[in-house]
């Protein structure tokens, strides 16, 4: 992760389409369970203000790869609805297919916009909203508007780091 981190300090201009990559394997079905991208987001994030990075450019792209990853996961829940299950990696965690289920009955439609905040959740949600088939539009609306926000926090919180250990090297 750390040459990857290197490698957008270096190159600027690639912040953007490695955010939206980023944002999208994190929030697809499959892919986020086996490698989790929060942590570069959030030091990519921290490259906003040490280096100069485009809060917007980067800020727009990891709301539309995130919102990319859920979008096909709900297809594809709605797709492969009854086979879902026994597709590895879900067949290995036979939980997290449960969890998401009972998450979108119990609530709905904020169920994508929570979701998106938490871990094995992220993934599932979607997958399950598509298995239960939510509706394809209301899924979409709350789909785009949590992607953004969910990009917004993790870039954020990378920049108040890094604003905070600048602070902190300057006082001490």
């Amino acid at each position: 992760m750390l040459g990857l981190i290197d490698f957008v300090r270096q190159h600027q201009s690639w912040a953007a389409p490695i955010v939206l990559v980023l944002a999208f394997g994190e929030s697809l079905a499959f892919i986020s369970l086996l490698i989790p991208a929060w942590g570069a987001l959030v030091a990519i994030g921290a490259l906003i203000g040490a280096s100069g990075l485009s809060f917007c450019s980067v800020w727009i792209a990891g709301g539309i790869g995130a919102a990319l990853g859920d979008w096909l996961s709900y297809w594809f829940g709605l797709k492969y609805k009854d086979h879902v299950a026994q597709i590895w990696p879900l067949s290995r965690y036979p939980e997290i297919l449960p969890r998401g289920e009972a998450f979108v009955k119990k609530w709905g439609v904020p169920s994508i916009f929570i979701g998106r905040f938490f871990g094995p959740l992220r993934a599932s949600v979607p997958l399950a909203a598509g298995i239960f088939e939510m509706s394809y539009w209301r899924f979409q609306v709350a789909n785009f508007v949590s992607a953004l926000v969910w990009s917004a926090a993790l870039l954020l919180f990378g920049d108040i780091i890094s604003v905070f250990v600048q602070w902190l090297w300057r006082t001490l």
